[in-house]
This record gives C-alpha cells, structure tokens and sequence, in this order.
C-alpha cells in the first residue's frame, strides 16, 4: 500500500536542466573551462559534491569544488528568484496527491535550492519531508536520496512511490525499493532501459492521480 509521494524536483516539478545548464556553461566558460554535451550529459543526476568536483577535475575549473559549488548556487538562487520555470501543472499535482498522501522531495538540488524552489512556489505547506543528494554519501543513479527521504518521512520504502524524469533518477527510486512512476523529460528523455525499469510511465502531470500512484 503507498502511503507516501517522493517528488523529484529538477525536471518533474520545475524545468530547470536548461538553467543549470546555462548557469554551469557560463560560469565554466568565464573561468576557462570546457564546456560542452559530454560535460552537461556527465552532470545529470549528480550532487553537488559531485559535479562541482568534476567540473574542477575534467572541466578544468580552476578554483576549488567549494567555490564552484557556491557560484553556481549563487547564480540558480537569482536566476529562480527572477523567474521559477514551474512545470504546467506541477502546483496543481502536488496539492491533488497531498489530499491523499505524505509528500516528500529527494532531489540532486542543493539544500538552498529545493527550499527556495517550494517556497517561491507556495508548496513548502505540501511536503513533510525534503532530502537533497548533497546530504547523503553518493548522488542518483545509488539510491541513497531516496531512502533517506523514505527515512525522514517514517515510511519504508516500499511504501512510496516516486515521481521521476530522467534515466538516473528513475534507477535510484527504483534501487531503493520504491514504485516508479516516470514522467519522461522532453529535452533530456531517459533511455528504454530505465524507462521499462518503471512500474508505469504518464505523458505529464496532469495525468498523475491518486489511482496512478497506488496503482
């Protein structure tokens, strides 16, 4: 029985992979780095640990993760606080399956991001419980923003369903024992391999009800 909805938010509720990508190739590219498609695809999915240590390492950044990090949230912060790219739909689906479910968020975001992103969207109310991959060991496709979400909402796993977008985030949710339901990203879809990993698959959030969820 599914007691509880796990939102990822990059790609399911608000459309941000091309912000951060124009974040990320901005800032790369001020500072003499390479930016191109094997950095961005690199990218997808990873905390930001992880790609603020890459795009140092193989990116050729050359100040620390640290700095990299704190930049590029600097400029997300701004560039959500001038305009959040909310999904058509996304306010109306949260607050549809909050009726019938705990609703938590795990998402490769940083901290500040998530928070600001359901705050200026007036969602914060919605959700019991929010992880981001940057408070746990490894980043999407490894389970383990997942559980932890399943952990800070006290509901195991099984008991959840999460919502999804891209090939990663659909192999954590399901590495972690939770039902999938993929919403496929239009500009980065995920591949067939990690779609037929999901347990149903919708062409947007409209169609995400309450029945879907429980299945």
């Amino acid at each position: 029985m599914i007691r509880a909805v796990v939102f990822d938010l990059d790609g399911v509720l608000i459309q941000s992979e091309e912000v951060w990508d124009e974040v990320r190739e901005r800032y790369v590219r001020e500072r003499g780095g390479r930016y191109d498609d094997e950095i961005q695809r690199a990218m997808m999915g990873m905390s930001s640990t992880e790609w603020s240590r890459y795009l140092h390492e193989a990116a050729g950044v050359p100040d620390a993760p640290e700095e990299i990090n704190a930049a590029v949230v600097h400029r997300m912060l701004d560039a959500y606080r001038e305009h959040l790219p909310l999904i058509p739909g996304a306010v109306e689906a949260v607050r549809r399956l909050a009726d019938r479910f705990t609703l938590g968020v795990a998402s490769s975001s940083n901290r500040e991001l998530i928070d600001t992103v359901l705050e200026v969207a007036g969602l914060a109310p919605s959700f019991s419980a929010t992880a981001s991959s940057e408070e746990v060991a490894r980043g999407k496709p490894a389970p383990d923003v997942y559980l932890e979400a399943a952990r800070r909402l006290g509901v195991d796993p099984a008991g959840c369903a999460a919502i999804e977008d891209s090939h990663g985030g659909i192999r954590s949710a399901k590495s972690a024992g939770m039902r999938v339901i993929a919403i496929p990203n239009p500009t980065y879809p995920p591949g067939d391999e990690a779609l037929a990993l999901a347990d149903v698959t919708v062409g947007s959030l409209g169609e995400l009800t309450a029945g879907v969820v429980s299945g």
